[in-house]
């Protein structure tokens, strides 16, 4: 018995790169059921037919400023077993954290020209639509940096440091250990080390360790 696909929305005004996201996706054995060049008529059709996961550009028609942000926001609030990936060539911090803030559940934000493998996104599509996270890790350097020098981060290691946002960028600790070339048993202890020095409980739970950790970050 076969399993049904995962089915998938867009919405990007770029018709080359919506035509591009659904070959993909259809490809990749995904069935992409929508893909319009704006976000009324996604959310329109989201409350007919919800898709298990919609992908996104933050800037959409009219205006270009946030209208894709903004109807990630909405489907999050008003739509939360749908997953929410949103694609951009910016980093747009304020509106990512509004994004992040009540949880980093089926939710993602890649930047659209740091995506060098298709598989990796198929990978993170499906993660998301799974009820886990996918966040640039460039998104969470810059949130890093812009922490108050008297922060608790500054009482990480370098190393450690290093897990942290390839833990809030939503890799597992075998994903971990893969990056930097180290076994997961150290893998482990580190993570262990972060949590004790940020005061965040470790939970066992992929999803909700990235929350703490960008719940931490948040403003």
């Amino acid at each position: 018995m076969s399993l049904t696909p995962l089915t998938v929305a867009i919405a990007e005004d770029s018709v080359l790169l919506r035509e591009g996201l659904t070959r993909i996706l259809v490809g990749s054995g995904l069935h992409v059921s929508d893909a319009y060049d704006n976000a009324d008529d996604l959310l329109a059709r989201i409350r007919v037919a919800p898709p298990d996961i919609v992908i996104l550009d933050i800037r959409l028609p009219p205006t270009h400023t946030d209208e894709g942000m903004q109807a990630a926001l909405r489907i999050r609030r008003d739509h939360p077993g749908i997953g929410v990936l949103v694609l951009s060539q910016y980093v747009e911090l304020g509106l990512a954290m509004q994004l992040l803030s009540e949880s980093a559940d089926k939710v993602g934000y890649l930047l659209k020209d740091r995506i060098s493998e298709i598989d990796q996104f198929v990978d993170a599509v499906r993660r998301v639509a799974g009820g886990g996270s996918a966040i640039d890790p460039h998104i969470v350097t810059t949130l890093l940096r812009r922490r108050r020098s008297d922060d608790p981060l500054g009482r990480l290691t370098p190393r450690e440091r290093q897990v942290l946002e390839l833990m809030a960028a939503g890799n597992s600790n075998a994903g971990i250990a893969e990056r930097l070339v180290i076994t997961q048993r150290a893998v482990e202890k580190y993570v262990s080390s972060v949590f004790d020095k940020l005061g965040l409980p470790s939970t066992g739970s992929e999803s909700r360790r990235v929350l703490a950790v960008l719940l931490f970050l948040r403003k």
